[in-house]
């Protein structure tokens, strides 16, 4: 099976992205049970979303985020990638404080 592509504009410092897409990790492990592991910038996932399998690489770059997941297939394609660039912008909103995104997340 093929990879789907991501990449996410960012203006914050990296280490402000890289906190805030640990967030995101963690949120989606508490709603999900998608499991992370970070080695630097760089951050592996996996598990199970809506009977979706998730096996995936991210990395935290000065003006991006850039990854790929398993291609949920055809029909799922097209969801998939806008459901991750819209929860990626979300975490890396500039004018959002991260309380405030999560607090939204509740």
């Amino acid at each position: 099976m093929g990879m789907l592509k991501f990449e996410v504009p960012s203006t914050l410092p990296i280490e402000d992205a890289k906190k805030r897409v640990e967030a995101l990790l963690g949120y989606w492990n508490r709603k999900y049970g998608i499991t992370s592991s970070w080695n630097g910038l760089k951050a592996q996932m996996k598990g199970k979303a809506v009977g979706v399998t998730i096996d995936g690489n991210l990395e935290v770059q000065s003006s991006r985020i850039a990854g790929e997941a398993s291609d949920p297939g055809m029909l799922l394609r097209g969801q998939a990638q806008k459901y991750l660039t819209r929860k990626f912008a979300e975490y890396l909103d500039a004018n959002r404080s991260l309380d405030e995104i999560q607090r939204s997340e509740d």
